[in-house]
């Protein structure tokens, strides 16, 4: 599984959730319970993650949204990561 984005906003990640489920793509939160080891106090995002074969219908799926790597922050990477292909066709 490859990263898609960092964050700690529970609604954003359960409507890229959303937006994913609707296309077929499943995502993973990694990290989701170490609030509850950290204290709440914020400094270990959750990670979401999706399959490495789903990551260009991905990050093209949350564009489509209005949630390109802007939208979700600087914890986002960005497209055209070195051995990605970054052919949306």
């Amino acid at each position: 599984m490859i990263e898609l984005f960092r964050t700690n906003d529970l609604v954003l990640i359960s409507r890229v959730e959303a937006i994913l489920a609707e296309r077929g793509i499943g995502i993973f939160v990694a990290d989701s319970h170490m609030s509850a080891v950290e204290g709440s106090l914020g400094f270990l995002p959750r990670r979401v993650l999706v399959g490495a074969d789903f990551l260009s219908r991905a990050r093209r799926a949350l564009r489509e949204e209005g949630l390109g790597p802007e939208a979700l922050g600087d914890k986002a990477l960005g497209d055209g990561a070195p051995g990605e292909d970054s052919r949306d066709g």
